[in-house]
């Protein structure tokens, strides 16, 4: 293990300090929600303290337009999702997804909304910017009025056949979150389809407070990002914590996947926006340096029989902020994990488990099996596709995983 380099898992876009000098001498600075709605190419967007906040308002609103209280979710998936759910006074059903992809299983999925007239709405997950199958989706929800939420928080930039994910669905939230592409080091975005958005914004006004102070919390830690989010440095604020909960035999925190409900729902001010914006400006050079980095990896990885790479369908485009890999069994993962989880070159894991596996959530979902999901947390990894990592770092990883027969 290296302090010295280490490169962060995710592709965010770093922090330079033209991005945080108009926080402190604001001038005529461009708008956030005006670049993020042209962008995703629609007419109206919300900044959000998280893309959790950013769920929950819509959550809230669609209790609004409808009786029905379910909300059915995909087996591998953030755990705050269901907190969402729950805090917002609705019920969680999970759906397992495909064995090999994030898709939802279709005949399951048909079948938990034909056995269950109280679903309100569906949520697909473009994990890993790999945007999922939609039509599949649209097929039967819009004839039973089921909203369709698409969850976006790792695929801004990507589009699902020539639409930007989120645009497609009825309403979406994004992830403005740090090392997530752009950020506002906690934040979040979301969009409605036009009919929906008056009661998005009275939703909104109803929930979200100010609080200046927290604020200020967030702006002081946009510094501190842009100071330790170098491989120089990411070290001490990434893995120094991890390694600290794995000694505290709390694995969950160590891949900061515990959370709760007391999600903060505070206004974003117009000096953190700035930020945001500043950074909206390279994300499309970002974007292609992070699938050039995925491509570099497919091309070489291609052809291993014991390996599949979660991709992009044609028509589609992903952001890859990270790259996918699905082995053909759990010792073999566990072999390329152990070969290279300390390397400092980015290797990580989107989930420790499938959603009904986490034991501080039990109670918040009806208890499915999900078979799939949990066959894909034990056989996956994911590669880096940061801005920081080399080439002769890639053909390191290529070589080792190429040499797992």
């Amino acid at each position: 293990m290296s302090i010295f380099r280490e490169i962060p898992p995710t592709a965010g876009l770093p922090f330079y300090l033209k991005d945080l000098t108009p926080i402190i001498f604001p001038g005529k600075q461009g708008n956030l929600e005006d670049s993020l709605k042209e962008i995703l190419r629609v007419n109206n967007v919300h900044i959000t303290y998280s893309g959790t906040a950013a769920f929950y308002i819509i959550l809230k609103t669609l209790k609004k337009i409808s009786a029905k209280k379910t909300i059915i979710i995909p087996s591998f998936i953030c755990p705050l999702i269901p907190l969402a759910i729950n805090k917002a006074g609705l019920n969680t059903l999970v759906c397992d997804i495909e064995t090999d992809s994030f898709n939802f299983k279709t005949e399951e999925l048909e079948r938990l909304c034909l056995n269950n007239k109280d679903i309100l709405g569906i949520v697909p997950v473009h994990l890993g910017g790999i945007p999922v199958n939609l039509s599949r989706i649209e097929s039967f929800a819009r004839d039973k009025g089921i909203f369709i939420i698409e969850d976006c928080a790792q695929s801004f930039g990507a589009s699902y056949q020539g639409k930007e994910t989120g645009t497609r669905g009825d309403f979406a939230f994004y992830s403005l979150c740090r090392g997530k592409g752009v950020t506002i080091y906690e934040g979040g975005a979301l969009v409605g389809k036009p009919e929906f958005f008056g009661l998005i914004k009275d939703t909104a006004e109803e929930i979200e407070e100010s609080k200046p102070l927290s604020e200020l919390l967030k702006l002081t830690e946009l510094f501190g990002y842009w100071i330790f989010y170098r491989p120089s440095l990411f070290w001490f604020a990434f893995r120094l914590p991890q390694e600290f909960w794995k000694m505290q035999n709390k694995p969950e925190r160590a891949h900061i996947e515990y959370f709760t409900a007391s999600f903060p729902l505070h206004r974003v001010s117009e000096r953190r926006k700035i930020a945001g914006y500043m950074q909206i400006k390279r994300l499309k050079k970002e974007i292609e340096n992070q699938r050039e980095k995925a491509d570099y990896y497919i091309e070489r990885l291609k052809g291993l029989m014991y390996l599949r790479i979660i991709r992009e369908s044609p028509g589609d485009y992903s952001n890859y902020p990270y790259l996918t890999l699905i082995f053909d069994n759990p010792e073999r993962r566990d072999r390329a994990l152990a070969a290279l989880e300390y390397s400092g070159m980015g290797i990580s894991r989107i989930y420790l488990g499938a959603i009904t596996e986490y034991a501080y959530l039990k109670g918040l979902y009806s208890p499915l099996s999900c078979p799939n999901a949990q066959g894909i947390a034990k056989r996956h990894l994911t590669l880096s596709t940061s801005t920081f990592l080399k080439k002769s770092e890639q053909d390191y990883i290529i070589n080792i995983l190429r040499n797992l027969e």
